[in-house]
Parts: C-alpha cells; sequence; structure tokens
C-alpha cells in the first residue's frame, strides 16, 4: 500500500483497493490487443453509440446517496469525523492556540487531551499526529494546513503507519506495554518526520506504567512527540500533566451542535424539524458524537424526503412537552397540589419518563433563580418559555427557590432508585406543594421572637387533637389572627389605588414612576422598566400583594414594549389641560389685556355648595 495520493473522504478499506495500472500499447504484441470494450479505444471512438451511455460524471450533490443494497452502512458519527481543524466545531480556542504554537515553531514534545465523552479528543490526536508529520509537494514542515494529498495522512487516518502508534491504555494498563512504547522511542522514524505515540484513555494506566514513563515523558529524544487523551483528567497524576500541554475541549454549545446536525441532515437528504434538532441538542449534552449518533436514530423515523417532527423525535428520546414541564413546576409552586398531580399523570400517560420529569423540575428551578439575578436571556431556553420562567422566580423569594432546588435533588436521587419512579415523583410534588410557602429559617426565627408561629405552606394541614391541654394548642391559640383576603384588583389602577389604601407611599410612587404595564391580568403582572427603576420593586410588589390578597402575584419585569408610567401619563394630562385653558378666548384675551402675564398654576375649584334658604323669624313676627 502506498502513503501517497490517497483520498480522505472514504473510509480508509476502500484506500486499500489494488489501483489498476494502464496498459502500455507497446506490449499488444506480446500479450494480445485489449478487447474492444476497453476504456482506451472507447476514450478513440470520435463518436460514441446512440445507446451506449457514458459513465456519469461524479457531480456535486448536497447529501450522499444511500448505500447499495448488501454494502455496509457507515453511522454518520464515522462518516462525518473531522478531516481537517477547520473541520472541528466548539474548539476555536484549542485551534488557535495549536496553530500559533505551529506557526512560530513552539510545539511541545507532550499533549494532553481531556474533554467529555464525544468532544473530539481521539479525532484531534489523530489530527495532531497528521499536522506533525505533514508533507506535501509544497509543504514540507509541521503545519495544520491539512489536505488529503499528504504524503502520510492516508496511513496515518487508517492506523497503519508505522510511525505513529496509537495505543488504548484502557486495555494496555501495564508496565510491560510502556516498556514496548520506551524500547521504541530509542529509534528515529523510519520515513515520517516524527515518531508520534497516541495514548488513549490514558487514565487507566497502572501506578508502575505512569512511573516507568515518568523519565522519557520529561526528556524525550528530539524525534518522538506524545499524545494523550483522557475523559478523567483527575486520575492522571500530576506529575505526568506538568510534562504535558493540557488541552481541555470545550462542550459544544447548544447553538452550534444544532447547526452542526442540520447541515449533516441536509447532506443526507433528510428534513428535520428545528426544534426537533434542539431536543437532540439538549439530549446530546455537548457532545457532537452523542449529537449524531441521536441524529443517525432520529433520521431513520421518516421516510426520506419526509420531515422528521418534533413530536416524533420527543417520543424517540422519551421527553415530556418543556411547556407542559412548566406548567407543572409553576403549579407546584403555588400549592397547587391536585392539578400537579393531574398534570404529572398526564404526561406519565403520554409516556414521559419519571426521572427526565425530574430533572427537567430541576432545570426549571435552576432558571428561575438565574432569571431573578441576570434576566432571561441567561436561561438559554425560548422566548415564551424564558418569560415564564422568569415571572416565576421574580414571584419566589431566593430562599425559596434555593430550598427547592434540594428537595429536587433528594427527589431526583429518590426516583432513580424506587421501584415504581412515578409514584416517587408524585411524592415529592406533594412535599414541594406542601413546602412552598413555607417560612424559611430566618422568617421563622423573626416568628417566633416577635411572639408569633410560623406558618404558612400551601398544602393541607391536617386537623389535630380537640384535647385541652397546652403545648401545639396553646401556641395556635396564641396566634394572631391572619386579616381577611382582600378581592383582587381587576386592573393595574385598581393595584396602585390599593397600595394607596394600604398607606405603602414609597412602594406606590415607585410604582407610578417607574412601571411601564406591557400586560395585566389578577395574578401577573408583566413590565417593562422605567430607567433608574430599583432592582427589587417586582419582588416588593409581588409580596406586598400577596399579603394582602392572599394568593401568589407572578411580577415579571422583563417585558418589552410596555406603556407609559401613571406618571408620564399624569403629566401629558397636565399639559392637555394647560393647553386646552391656554386655548379658551377669555383667557387669551386676558392675557392679550396684560403683555408679560404668565399662566403659573391651574386650579380646578371644587363645585359650589347650594345653602338651603333659611326663613327670616323677625320679619314673619312683625307681619302679625
Amino acid at each position: 500500500m502506498s502513503d501517497a495520493d490517497h483520498s480522505l473522504d472514504g473510509p480508509p478499506w476502500e484506500e486499500d483497493a489494488p489501483e489498476v495500472e494502464e496498459r502500455d500499447p507497446n506490449t499488444d504484441d506480446m500479450f494480445g490487443a485489449p478487447p474492444p470494450s476497453a476504456a482506451p479505444v472507447a476514450a478513440a471512438e470520435p463518436a460514441p453509440e446512440p445507446k451506449a451511455e457514458p459513465a456519469p460524471a461524479p457531480a456535486p450533490k448536497a447529501f450522499e446517496a444511500p448505500p447499495a443494497e448488501g454494502e455496509a452502512y457507515t453511522v454518520l458519527a464515522r462518516k462525518y469525523r473531522p478531516r481537517a481543524f477547520e473541520d472541528l466545531i466548539g474548539q476555536e480556542a484549542m485551534v488557535r492556540t495549536l496553530t500559533n504554537a505551529f506557526a512560530t515553531g513552539r510545539i511541545a514534545h507532550a499533549f494532553m487531551l481531556t474533554g467529555v465523552r464525544g468532544v473530539g479528543k481521539t479525532t484531534t490526536a489523530r489530527l495532531l499526529a497528521r499536522a506533525l508529520n505533514n508533507e506535501t509537494e509544497t509543504i514540507d514542515k509541521p503545519s495544520l494546513a491539512l489536505s488529503p494529498t499528504g504524503r502520510h495522512d492516508a496511513a496515518i487516518m487508517a492506523g497503519q503507519h508505522m510511525d505513529v502508534m496509537e495505543m488504548d491504555a484502557a486495555s494496555h494498563t501495564g508496565v510491560n506495554d510502556i516498556r514496548d512504547i520506551l524500547e521504541s522511542v530509542r529509534y528515529a522514524p523510519v520515513e515520517a518526520r516524527y515518531k508520534v505515540y497516541v495514548l488513549d484513555e490514558v487514565h487507566m494506566l497502572s501506578t508502575q506504567a505512569f512511573n516507568a514513563l515518568l523519565k522519557t515523558l520529561e526528556e524525550p529524544p528530539p524525534h518522538a512527540k506524545f499524545i494523550f487523551a483522557t475523559t478523567e483528567i483527575r486520575k492522571v497524576p500530576v506529575t505526568i500533566l506538568s510534562r504535558c500541554q493540557r488541552f481541555d475541549l470545550r462542550r459544544v454549545e447548544p447553538e452550534i451542535l444544532v447547526g452542526h446536525l442540520g447541515r449533516v441532515a441536509e447532506r443526507e437528504g433528510m428534513k428535520i424539524e428545528q426544534e426537533a434538532l434542539a431536543l437532540i441538542s439538549r439530549a446530546a449534552e455537548g457532545s457532537v458524537r452523542d449529537g449524531l449518533s441521536l441524529l443517525d436514530q432520529a433520521l431513520v423515523q421518516a421516510e426520506r424526503g419526509a420531515v422528521v417532527e418534533t413530536a416524533t423525535v420527543r417520543d424517540m428520546l422519551g421527553l415530556a412537552d418543556r411547556t407542559q414541564t412548566i406548567a407543572l413546576f409553576e403549579q407546584t409552586m403555588a400549592g397547587k397540589t391536585a392539578e400537579a398531580l393531574t398534570t404529572f399523570r398526564t404526561l406519565y400517560g403520554y409516556g414521559a419518563d419519571p426521572v427526565q420529569v425530574a430533572n427537567d423540575l430541576l432545570e426549571h428551578c435552576h432558571a428561575a433563580s438565574v432569571a431573578k439575578m441576570l434576566g432571561p436571556n441567561a436561561t438559554r431556553l425560548p422566548g415564551d418559555q424564558a418569560q415564564k420562567l422568569a415571572a416565576l422566580g421574580a414571584a419566589i423569594s431566593a430562599g425559596t427557590l434555593s430550598r427547592t432546588w434540594q428537595m429536587l435533588l433528594k427527589a431526583l436521587d429518590e426516583v432513580r432508585r424506587a421501584p415504581n419512579p412515578a409514584d416517587a415523583v408524585e411524592m415529592a410534588i406533594v412535599r414541594l406543594a406542601y413546602a412552598a410557602d413555607l417560612p424559611g429559617p430566618e422568617e421563622a426565627l423573626k416568628a417566633i421572637q416577635s411572639g408569633g408561629v410560623p406558618g404558612g405552606g400551601s398544602g393541607p394541614r391536617s386537623g389535630g387533637s380537640r384535647g385541652g391541654g397546652g403545648g401545639a394548642s396553646a401556641m395556635l391559640a396564641a396566634r394572631p389572627m391572619a386579616a381577611p383576603a382582600l378581592p383582587d384588583p381587576k386592573t393595574f389602577e385598581a393595584v396602585v389605588a390599593l397600595i394607596g389604601e394600604k398607606r405603602e407611599i414609597t412602594l406606590q410612587m415607585d410604582v407610578e414612576r417607574y412601571v411601564r404595564v406591557v400586560s395585566f391580568r389578577p395574578g401577573a403582572i408583566t413590565y417593562e422598566p422605567a430607567e433608574g427603576s430599583p432592582h427589587d420593586l417586582a419582588r416588593r410588589l409581588a409580596g406586598r400583594l400577596k399579603e394582602w390578597t392572599g394568593r401568589t402575584w407572578l411580577i415579571a419585569a422583563n417585558g418589552q414594549g410596555g406603556g407609559e408610567t401613571l406618571i408620564e401619563v399624569e403629566k401629558k394630562a397636565r399639559a392637555a389641560r394647560r393647553a386646552a385653558v391656554e386655548a379658551d378666548p377669555f383667557v387669551v384675551s386676558i392675557m392679550q389685556a396684560f403683555p408679560g402675564g404668565e399662566l403659573t398654576e391651574i386650579v380646578t375649584q371644587a363645585p359650589a355648595v347650594e345653602m338651603p334658604a333659611i326663613p327670616d323669624d323677625g320679619e314673619a313676627g312683625d307681619d302679625d
């Protein structure tokens, strides 16, 4: 097998096919003339026969044709493995560093590649081996400008180059395996520039193997390079890490992975909805290989030419509708236990995995907490979902969200270990709904110090004994009676009026000055904050409305396109009244009569009160 002029577009085994050499026409007297159907004779004919169709030229296509019957199928994760550094997605920082190092000649003798599964560690190691031994007609030095025409590229990608040794450390863990490397590293390369040793899953080596490698790794011969790849960087001894140049391959961002999967699906001649690609990207967790494997599975869900729908991919992954899980989280945090249980059973009936539902609740709790601090754009969720979770975060205290997170973490572990995961989720919902409105430790302590009893909780309470005595009964007797809940204000102006009735002057002034209402309904307000708005205005308003009405209000300060504030409306109304007064003919005549006069203030007088007539008693007596 020759190492030159091999294409990297196909599987390695296709490159090993024997090439058909052209026959010398001067040997016809020895071996006979070639058959009439041979390619040279056909090419010499000026006009081919009408029925003889020439072989079609390989025209560029948007996708590759499906394998013929009997031909082995190549999975997408192998078919679209990067063949150059430009094909690596999401690793721009590493590629930039390596490019500068190769350009300046500051190439390390050992590289450590680490990252989660499927981000390209092994692929990067092979690309590095090719770059170190890059040799073409125009390039004769280590270079990242890889091309399929390199002298050593085909053999390296096929794993057959004698100067590039790739070893799986998971199956070669002992010191004897490392001894073979140490024996061969002393000898110069046979035909390449460097001897390259690629050790995958290097963390699996034994302690003795690591120790045997130390001396050679610290002072290797100038013709030797080491490339290590691992998913467990903490299991690699520090003595090894200190001798290597480390590169952390990052998880691929969901937006980048969605675009990559879309391009692969287009090249395969398949159509898939964008939301379905987002679901696959979410399930891949930043792994390109996992994403391609899931895409491979999703593409067979529809006929060629048909569109793979989001619902189909969701069923394939066993995911629940995120909108429904957000509603489940909202009902749970509002203490609506019955509604939350009904929603979960509906999701479970449609095939949702209980573990995935618990994971979704954890994600919603995290998103609500992040949106509370950084805004809805920090959640990386679609706009409507981010708005809902941001509204929930604004209405719920940080302590409650933190407590909910801890309870959900424990619930997730219970769901995974429970004999019936669905029952475990339902019990978790009951606990969360009961404890969602309970006071935190600080609030409970303040209530006890003030002489009250910490209470709350939106879940049902069981009745106690009717017997006399002290203890809980005495504490309940000493508990002050809560004020009756007021009806919900039907308009935003009614909300402002309620604040004024409660003598919350500061809150009223802030609401009138900084709240630009986007939408209003009883129990939920979305507004665009004006410039200079206090950061805690939504929390204060939600807390007061909950205290007065007895229900949770969702106040979201992240809306766009809100109207005018009440102060701005009032200013416009005053300006309109002033303009009407100044345009009055009587006022105009007065201003003309007194040049230089100013209209300083407009006062609306109260209507005159007509007093009843009082009879004159003195005049009545005189008549008598």
